[in-house]
């Protein structure tokens, strides 16, 4: 069940990742906060929400960051192209889309080892 916010906290939680570019101190003032009223403790009180936000934000660069990867293809030569493609690398494995490695081994013949066995210990009965 969401939690019921006031009026100043949905707007500081909509305006975070748009006008106010992620800088919180700019949405508290956006959002109508008082000079007075801390910061910390508008995000400590927001805090599940601003991660909310931060994944919903990272899932919107993945399409820019997939593009990036495709833009390389069309002009490796691009200036820049390394920090972009790390950059765009970093989105992509912070929501979930991670390059997949691929290990194949192959046996033909071989020993098998198996560990020592343990002596058999017999009873002074």
């Amino acid at each position: 069940m969401a939690r019921v916010l006031t009026e100043n906290q949905e707007k500081f939680l909509s305006v975070l990742f748009e006008e106010a570019n992620g800088d919180p101190f700019v949405a508290k003032k956006l959002a109508g906060y008082s000079d007075t009223t801390s910061t910390s403790v508008i995000t400590n009180a927001l805090k599940e929400e601003i991660l909310e936000a931060t994944h919903t934000y990272m899932a919107r660069l993945a399409p820019k960051a997939a593009v990036a990867f495709g833009s390389a293809l069309v002009d490796p030569t691009e200036l820049g192209i390394r920090d972009k493609l790390s950059a765009a690398r970093e989105v992509l494995d912070r929501i979930g889309i991670v390059k997949t490695e691929k290990m194949q081994v192959q046996a033909s013949g071989g020993v098998i080892l198996l560990p020592p066995k343990d002596p058999v210990v017999e009873d002074d009965d």
